[in-house]
């Protein structure tokens, strides 16, 4: 990781932390200069560290996201994964897309009915119900391994099936 310089703070993560710690150590003038007194990675660490306290305090407070919350409310644990965004995956965990409770929604189709014919195609009902995804879903209760606990909580899918759950939606058309 480097420091730079940025024009502004909108976006950047971490910046606002920095500005207000810098702030405070220009403020205080009881403090004793020691640049040399501190591991550039102890600094980075601890700064990573509050950051990430910062925002999942944010995100647990936050009514935007719900979907995306429910799949992943620990920052840490997201932040441990690497996840190539798929457009299915990202429709599965942020619940817009080309889900047709989604587009129905906004008018874009007229029925949101689920290919299956058992209700309305919303990520729920993709995740845990609908019929003609049944393998696709045994895949996904192997990965979780935990005995009778199906259906499980959208956090436990989010850090443990994340891969499997990149697959799942594209496989069910939404024709």
């Amino acid at each position: 990781m480097a420091f730079r310089w940025i024009k502004t703070h909108a976006g950047q993560r971490g910046n606002e932390l920095e500005d207000q710690l810098g702030k405070e150590a220009v403020s205080n003038k009881n403090v004793d200069e020691c640049y040399n007194r501190f591991l550039k990675s102890e600094v980075m660490s601890e700064l990573k560290e509050k950051s990430a306290k910062q925002w999942q305090h944010e995100w647990s407070r936050t009514t935007k996201g719900a979907i995306t919350n429910s799949s992943f409310p620990k920052i840490v644990d997201r932040m441990k994964l690497t996840i190539n965004a798929t457009s299915n995956f990202t429709t599965m965990v942020r619940g817009y897309g080309n889900i047709k409770t989604y587009l129905h929604k906004y008018k874009t189709i007229q029925n949101p009915m689920c290919p299956c014919k058992q209700g309305d195609q919303s990520v729920d009902q993709i995740l845990f119900d609908c019929i003609l995804l049944e393998l696709d879903r045994d895949k996904l209760k192997a990965v979780v391994k935990i005995p009778n606990s199906w259906p499980v909580s959208k956090d436990k899918l989010g850090i443990k099936c994340y891969k499997k759950l990149q697959r799942i939606h594209g496989q069910h058309s939404i024709e």
